[in-house]
C-alpha cells in the first residue's frame, strides 16, 4: 500500500500493524474505509492483526462532509463486518477519543486496549442520527443494554476505567505497543465475536420508562428515541437488525433534524473564525480582573478559574469583597460536590482567585472584565480606575448588554485594546460569548477574545454595535412582537406554550419572569427619547413593572408563583388587565392558533436576524444562529432562526413577515433578504 495512503499495512513478525493516519480526527472517509477494506486482506497470514491510530486520537468518528451525498463505496457496516470476520483476529489499540464510527470499528475487532484517559461514545444522537455500522446492535451485546442506552440514546460519553467495568474494552495499558507485542506472544482463544453474542430487549415497563424519561429531555427532537427503538433490534439476529439499523440510518441523514444539527456543528467552528481576526495572534492571558462581584461577576471569576486563570476580583468595599468572595468560593464547590473538578483542583482554582475593595491589588492584570451595574457612569467610573492602575496595553473589556461601547470607552487611551466581552448569565455555565467589536479595536485583541472563548469552552460570535448586539436585538423584537399578540387577543400562557411546542425549553413571558421584567423596562425607557413616534407601543409590560410585578424573584409577574415554586401560574389579574388594556386601545382581540403564534414570532426573529447581517453587526446567518441557540435556548435540533427559515422557505416567512409588518403600520422595517424573496415569488 502506497506510503501516503490514510491507511498503511506494516508486517512485524508473525504481527500485522495497521496504521491509520488521517489528520485531524482520523474520521471514516471513503479513504480510510477503503483503506481498512485492503488492509483485511494484506493481514493475511499474520497470527495478530493490530489496529491503532496515528495523531492525538482513534478515530473519533464519521466524516460528516459525505452526509449530504449519498453513501459512498465501502459501507462502514461492511468494512466493519470484514474486520469482524477475518481469519485474523484483530487488536484494536485506542487512544484519545473512540466515537461514532472509531467505536462500531472497535467493536468490530476481536479484543480492544485503550490507553488511560480514553474516551468513549456513540454521540450520532448530536447530529440527529443513529449509528450507521452496527453500533446500536453491537453495543448492547458488549457493554449492556442500559450502558447503551446512555451513549446511543443521551450522548454520554464514558472513561476507559468506566468501559473496563462495562466489559468494553479488555485492557487499559500504559504502553499500549509493547501491550500488544506481549499479548501477540501468548494469545489467548478466539472470543465470540460481539455479533453474535445474545442480548435481550427491554421489556415494556423497562422501555415506556426509558421513552417517558428520553422525550422529556429531548424537547421535541426525535433522534434520541428512534436511538432508543434501534437499540430493541439487537434483541433480533444481528443479520437483521443491523440492515434495519443502517436503512433508519440514511434515512435520518436526510431529515430536517439531522441537517439542522450538522450545521449547528459545523457553524459552531466557522463563528470561531471570523475574517476580523485572519492573521492575528492572540495574546497570552495568565491574569484577568473581574470588576463586580454580582451574579455575573461571580460566574465571569469562576469561568476563568476553570480555565486556569488567576483571577482578581476588585468590589467598592470590604463587605461586598467577602460577599463576592462567598459567591465564587460555593461556584467552584458546587463544581467539586457535582464531581465536575477534583479536591486538588478546588484547591487551586482557589489560590489562584483573591476578592478585593481595590484596583491596586488587579494592577498586573492582562485582562480586566467590568460587569458592574448597566449605567455609564458607572462604568466609565470603572474604566478611569482600571486604567490608573493597570498597564497602557492590558485589554479593558467591558460585559455591556445593551449600551455603546463606544460611549463606556469615550475617556479611555489606547483604545485599540478596549473590546466588549458580553458574557451571558450564569456565566460560569452559558456557552455563549460575543465579542464586541469597536472601530479601534485592535485585530489581536479581537483574537485574544476568542482564545479566551476557547479556553472557556464557549462558542464565540463577532458582533458589531448596536443597541443589544446580535442577541438582545433580536430579542427585544422577539418581545414586542409577543406583546403585540396579547394586545391584538392572545394571552402570555398561549404564547408560551406555542414556543414550547416548537421546542424552546420556555416562551417569551416565562422567560421574563425568570430573568425578571425590570431589565427590559429599564432598557425601554433609555429609548424612549429616541423612540420613533410612528412606532406601535404598548404599555403592558410597563404596566406590570409599575405594580411591581417584576417576575419570580418579587413573586408575581405575567404569571403569579407560590412560596418556594417556580412553577408559573396563569393569573386572573393579569388577564384581565390585558382585556381591558385592548379595550382601552380600541382593538377587537382576536383568537390565534399555536401555528399563527409560532410563525409570527419565527418571522420576526428571522427579519431581524437578516437586518442584522444587512447592517454589518454580525458577519453571517451562521453568526446569528450561533448566538440564538447557545444564549437563547433555541431548539439545537431547529439549527437556529436563519436555518429555519431556510429549511421552511425564505418566501413564506415573508409573506408572514408583511402580515405582521401591515397590522402594525411603522413599527417593523422588512429586511431586504426577506424582500427580494417576496418579490421573487411574486414575479
Amino acid at each position: 500500500m502506497p506510503a501516503d495512503m490514510p491507511v498503511t499495512v506494516r508486517k512485524d513478525g508473525d504481527i500485522a500493524w495497521v496504521i491509520i493516519d488521517s489528520p485531524p480526527v482520523n474520521a471514516t472517509s471513503v479513504a480510510v474505509r477503503s483503506g481498512l477494506e485492503q488492509a483485511v486482506a494484506e493481514v493475511k497470514g499474520a497470527r495478530l492483526a493490530v489496529l491503532k491510530c496515528a495523531g492525538r486520537t482513534f478515530i473519533a468518528g464519521g466524516d460528516m462532509s459525505e452526509f449530504d451525498g449519498p453513501a459512498l463505496l465501502p459501507h462502514l457496516p461492511d468494512v466493519v463486518q470484514m474486520i469482524e470476520d477475518s481469519p485474523v483476529p484483530f487488536l484494536a489499540l485506542l487512544h484519545g477519543t473512540v466515537l461514532g464510527g472509531g467505536f462500531e470499528i472497535a467493536m468490530g475487532c476481536t479484543w480492544r486496549f485503550a490507553a488511560p484517559g480514553t474516551k468513549f461514545g456513540l454521540p450520532e444522537v448530536n447530529v440527529g442520527l443513529i449509528p450507521g455500522a452496527g453500533g446500536t446492535q453491537r453495543a448492547p451485546r458488549l457493554v449492556g443494554m442500559d450502558a447503551a442506552v446512555e451513549m446511543a440514546c443521551k450522548g454520554r460519553i464514558y472513561a476507559a476505567e468506566d468501559m473496563l467495568v462495562l466489559g468494553g474494552i479488555d485492557r487499559i495499558v500504559d504502553d499500549p505497543d509493547a501491550a500488544a507485542r506481549a499479548f501477540a506472544a501468548d494469545l489467548p482463544k478466539r472470543p465470540l465475536a460481539v455479533s453474535q453474542r445474545p442480548v435481550a430487549a427491554l421489556d415494556a415497563q423497562g422501555y415506556a420508562a426509558a421513552e417517558a424519561e428520553i422525550a422529556r429531555k429531548a424537547k421535541g427532537q426525535q433522534s434520541p428515541l428512534l436511538n432508543l427503538e434501534a437499540l430493541q433490534w439487537a434483541a433480533l439476529p444481528f443479520s437483521e437488525g443491523q440492515p434495519k439499523e443502517r436503512a433508519r440510518h440514511l434515512e435520518m441523514r436526510a431529515s430536517a433534524e439531522s441537517r439542522a444539527l450538522r450545521h449547528a456543528f459545523f457553524a459552531e467552528r466557522h463563528v470561531m473564525k471570523p475574517r476580523a481576526i485572519d492573521g492575528a495572534t492572540p495574546r497570552a492571558l495568565a491574569h484577568v480582573a473581574v470588576v463586580g462581584g454580582g451574579l455575573m461577576g461571580a460566574g465571569i471569576a469562576t469561568a476563568c478559574l476553570s480555565a486556569g486563570l488567576r483571577v482578581t476580583l476588585v468590589e467598592r468595599s470590604a463587605d461586598e469583597a467577602s460577599a463576592a468572595q462567598g459567591r465564587v468560593e460555593g461556584l467552584v464547590a458546587g463544581a467539586l460536590k457535582r464531581g465536575k473538578i477534583t479536591q486538588a483542583r478546588y484547591e487551586a482554582q482557589m489560590t489562584a482567585f483573591e476578592a478585593v475593595d481595590n484596583y491596586a491589588a488587579a494592577s498586573g492584570a492582562d485582562l480586566a472584565i467590568e460587569a458592574v451595574f448597566e449605567d455609564l457612569t458607572v462604568k466609565q467610573a470603572v474604566f478611569a480606575e482600571l486604567a490608573k492602575h493597570l498597564s497602557q496595553d492590558a485589554i479593558l473589556a467591558t460585559n455591556t448588554s445593551y449600551l455603546d461601547p463606544r460611549e463606556i470607552f469615550a475617556d479611555t487611551p489606547n483604545k485599540a485594546r478596549c473590546i466588549g466581552l458580553h458574557f451571558f448569565s450564569p456565566a460560569h455555565v452559558m456557552r455563549l460569548l460575543e465579542v464586541v467589536n469597536t472601530p479601534e479595536t485592535a485585530p489581536e485583541v479581537l483574537a485574544t477574545g476568542f482564545d479566551l472563548a476557547r479556553r472557556l469552552r464557549k462558542v464565540a460570535v463577532l458582533s458589531g454595535i448596536c443597541d443589544g448586539f446580535i442577541g438582545n436585538r433580536m430579542l427585544s423584537a422577539y418581545r414586542r412582537e409577543a406583546e403585540y399578540l396579547l394586545a391584538d387577543g392572545a394571552l402570555p400562557h398561549e404564547v408560551d406554550a406555542a414556543m414550547r411546542a416548537f421546542g424552546m425549553p420556555m416562551g417569551p413571558f416565562e422567560l421574563q419572569d425568570l430573568t425578571g421584567l425590570q431589565i427590559a423596562w429599564a432598557n425601554r425607557k433609555r429609548q424612549a427619547a429616541t423612540r420613533d413616534p410612528n412606532e406601535r407601543y404598548e404599555r403592558i409590560a410597563d404596566t406590570l413593572c409599575e405594580m411591581d410585578r417584576l417576575g419570580q424573584r418579587s413573586g408575581k409577574g405575567w404569571y403569579r408563583y407560590t412560596d418556594g415554586n417556580r412553577t408559573p401560574e396563569r393569573d386572573p389579574e393579569v388577564e384581565a388587565l390585558i382585556l381591558a388594556y385592548s379595550a382601552e386601545r380600541g382593538i377587537t382581540r382576536r383568537s390565534y392558533s399555536q401555528t399563527e403564534i409560532r410563525d409570527r414570532l419565527l418571522a420576526v426573529y428571522a427579519n431581524e436576524g437578516a437586518r442584522i447581517v444587512e447592517d454589518g453587526i454580525a458577519e453571517d446567518f451562521a453568526a446569528v444562529d450561533m448566538v440564538k441557540l447557545h444564549g437563547y435556548g433555541f431548539p439545537r435540533w431547529r439549527g437556529g432562526p436563519m436555518h429555519y427559515a431556510a429549511q421552511v422557505g425564505w418566501a413564506g416567512m415573508a409573506r408572514v413577515m408583511a402580515e405582521v409588518a401591515g397590522e402594525s403600520p411603522g413599527s417593523w422595517v422588512m429586511a431586504d433578504h426577506l424582500a427580494r424573496a417576496l418579490e421573487g415569488e411574486t414575479e
